[in-house]
């Protein structure tokens, strides 16, 4: 009996001390991914802010597995191949939290993403960076609480298959989400001192909070204009359907590319349709699966969201036919194939300011 004890005793004892060296282990790791993060945020930190960084907070992977009931699936707000978001409470207020899948991208579009978060964050129509968690392998991001993006709320099936259960969302809600994120897209092009092109302007990028106040998200492909120069080149990135057309036929980011891919948003915003794949209604419309040539070749009953039609027929709400139509050709001439023809950000949010005033 004594010689069973001991064995017992000896067993509880290897395992207690594998657990110990195991969770040892894990912290020397947290602490080296720690160093290794910490040092390369702060350098693009300081670069980006002209050696003044903004202050953020850091937190530590225990504080954020418990703010997410060790992220739980349940709690997740939206997910793409790379990374996860998750809803999450901490310190009595609702949070945000972007949790990067291990080795899905490269450290240096995080520290990218966290840098230019910070720097832009005091638009109120940008999502607010409340801090990130060092410990983990790619830093994890925590913003302030938002509830789902509005690509959540115009595509009738969403980005993960499911189908869409919200209300149909209001022409002038719209509209407004359109001119509040061309503001905050003017901001990144003209509040520094080299412009900030963000180069993934998409609905899914665009969070909405309880009160379905927009915020542009999502900073790790932003690259900014050196000062006197008009573009930087650099590799093709963004979303299919999105992406300028000149900025891959030359590799040239402007301003333009950014206006580009807001055209885009704003097609998408007026028709529920997707920039590819674009849903074939008729069998005069096969072979047209191009969102841009559809929009051109058709009556704006014809094309608008059938959710801002009265009844389900072709008649378009009373009194915003000719917003409609406004915002349609405002779409057009900033996906003009021309660089030069499309407008500046700062005029697409006087035009869409104006559109929005406008009463029939």
């Amino acid at each position: 009996m004594l010689l069973e004890k001991l064995v017992i005793s000896c067993t509880d004892y290897l395992n207690w001390r594998k657990k110990e060296e195991s969770r040892h282990e894990r912290q020397a790791e947290r602490e080296r991914l720690f160093l290794d993060n910490g040092s390369k945020v702060l350098e693009e930190l300081v670069a980006s802010c002209n050696g003044k960084p903004t202050p953020i907070r850091s937190f530590s992977h225990e504080e954020l597995r418990l703010a997410t009931g060790n992220f739980d699936g349940r709690r997740v707000l939206n997910q793409i191949k790379s990374y996860k978001w998750y809803k999450g409470s901490l310190d009595d207020r609702t949070i945000s939290i972007k949790k990067y899948e291990k080795d899905s991208i490269e450290q240096e579009y995080v520290v990218t993403d966290i840098a230019i978060s910070a720097k832009v964050s005091g638009h109120k129509n940008v999502l607010k960076l409340v801090g990130c968690c060092l410990e983990t392998q790619l830093p994890t991001l925590v913003y302030e609480s938002a509830d789902g993006t509005l690509a959540d709320r115009i595509y009738v099936i969403k980005d993960d298959g499911t189908r869409n259960e919200h209300q149909p969302m209001a022409w002038q809600s719209r509209l407004k989400i359109a001119r509040e994120i061309a503001h905050a897209v003017a901001y990144l092009h003209n509040a520094f001192s080299r412009p900030i092109i963000h180069r993934d302007i998409r609905l899914g990028n665009i969070w909405l909070n309880q009160h379905d106040v927009p915020k542009l998200a999502e900073f790790s492909l932003c690259i900014s204009v050196p000062e006197g120069e008009t573009f930087v080149e650099d590799d093709v990135h963004g979303s299919i359907g999105f992406i300028c057309p000149s900025y891959v036929a030359t590799g040239k980011v402007t301003e333009k590319t950014d206006v580009y891919s807001f055209g885009m948003m704003l097609l998408v915003i007026l028709t529920a349709q997707r920039p590819y794949n674009r849903r074939v209604t008729s069998a005069d419309d096969e072979g047209d699966a191009s969102l841009v040539n559809y929009v051109r070749n058709h009556a704006i009953s014809q094309i608008v969201d059938p959710a801002l039609m009265v009844d389900g027929s072709q008649s378009v709400l009373i009194g915003t036919e000719q917003q409609l139509q406004s915002v349609l050709q405002l779409a057009l001439t900033c996906v003009d194939d021309d660089p030069e023809i499309r407008p500046t950000m700062i005029d697409v949010t006087e035009e869409l300011r104006r559109i929005e005033r406008f009463v029939s």
